[in-house]
């Protein structure tokens, strides 16, 4: 095999490829889902249902379904039923009319796809960490996909009408499908376990790590995660009526997402030198006070400022956490652990964008600051974790 194609033949480009098109569909979600049910005819209760149903049961089943795929031979199976499942679910769209059809095609879809997330990040993670590489470059794979994807959907139903939506979502959807074909065999080979802390072993049963110095962190990585979710719903509407151009809020929103890219092309550097729950803290700090800063509706040239910040309080958070969780957890519970993490991350962010629509309708743009106080609250956690529990060599991956 030549050099060329024994790079292009490993697990990490493999994985890479397939991260690539994981986040291509919640592109084209964000980009016309919203719109597209409206033209359906759906009432505003109707649409909020649409999105609310999906999120419920994933809190309700993520983690059984992340115990499930710790329990078979390879994660990687577990991550391709999700793909060809929520691959497949789109073309049900297609014929689907009325809000009953589109709840059931949208909840089947919607469930695959979130409650498999988690568990290609555990995998994925795991998987680098054996052969010595970078899970950061993987995931920034998925970021840069996701990035492709928004305008490539505002594009095609711009040039060909609404109608194209589910044919677009369905061909990302299906794309994804194939390139889990590719994915490596991600667990280990078995063998005795070596652990950097002899005196307390890496658990291997959730109920082993349910203690305040392990889930005050995660906690506060699903607050900082939270308030970005309030940032997709309402930066744009704020901007707009602050008489920013559309075409600006665009370039604003590309250059947080090439923030993300670049911090989690770069986050190995950080991880020799911080513990996992250092990272998180930092990212909360800043979340802090970016969304204070936000509170006081900045000119263009402060948001580009505080867009580039976004690669620190969101991507430095979300590979933070991932790593922080598969530092302190054995393989055999890999997936379960980090679907206890998105169930907390998906909690705080139905509870973070209710609440700040609730102020923003009081305050306006000033709601930005209960952002931020949240913000610290998250640092406050990471904090007293520390405290209860230093940081050891076993969170510092030199």
């Amino acid at each position: 095999m030549s050099s060329l194609a024994a790079r292009i033949a490993t697990p990490e480009v493999r994985t890479s490829a397939f991260y690539l098109t994981k986040f291509g569909p919640p592109g084209a979600i964000a980009a016309y889902f919203g719109i597209w049910l409206s033209d359906k005819g759906l009432s505003a209760t109707e649409i909020g249902l649409v999105n609310a149903i999906p999120v419920a049961l994933t809190l309700l089943l993520a983690i059984t379904i992340g115990r499930i795929a710790d329990r078979a031979s390879d994660w990687r199976k577990v991550i391709i039923i999700g793909a060809f499942v929520s691959g497949l679910a789109p073309l049900g769209l297609l014929a689907a009319d009325g809000f009953f059809t589109i709840l059931a095609v949208w909840t089947v879809f919607a469930l695959a796809q979130s409650a498999t997330g988690p568990i290609s990040d555990a995998a994925a993670v795991r998987m680098t960490r054996r052969r010595g590489t970078d899970f950061g470059r993987i995931r920034a794979m998925g970021t840069v996909g996701y990035m492709l994807s928004l305008p490539l959907t505002g594009q095609m139903v711009g040039a060909f009408g609404g109608a194209l939506f589910v044919p677009v979502l369905a061909a990302l959807s299906i794309l994804r499908a194939g390139a889990s074909l590719l994915l490596p065999r991600f667990r280990a080979p078995p063998e005795p376990s070596a652990s950097l802390d002899i005196a307390e072993p890496l658990a291997s049963r959730l109920s082993q790590l349910l203690r305040f110095w392990f889930v005050l962190p995660i906690l506060g990585y699903a607050i900082v995660h939270g308030t970005h979710l309030m940032l997709h719903a309402f930066a744009a509407f704020v901007w707009k009526e602050a008489g920013i151009a559309p075409a600006t809020i665009g370039w604003l929103l590309v250059l947080g997402a090439a923030s993300e890219v670049l911090v989690m092309l770069s986050f190995n550097h950080a991880a020799r030198r911080y513990g996992a729950r250092h990272l998180i803290a930092i990212a909360a700090a800043v979340s802090a006070l970016r969304w204070c800063a936000m509170a006081f509706n900045p000119p263009v040239t402060v948001l580009v400022g505080l867009q580039a910040l976004h690669g620190i309080t969101f991507g430095l958070s979300t590979l933070g956490v991932v790593h922080f969780i598969a530092d302190w957890t054995a393989e055999d519970m890999a997936a379960e652990a980090q679907s206890f993490a998105s169930v907390l991350h998906m909690a705080m962010s139905v509870a973070s964008v209710a609440g700040f629509g609730l102020l923003f309708s009081i305050v306006g743009e000033r709601a930005f600051l209960a952002a931020g106080a949240i913000c610290a609250v998250a640092l406050a956690l990471v904090v007293v974790s520390v405290a209860l529990r230093p940081v050891s060599r076993r969170e510092v991956h030199r």
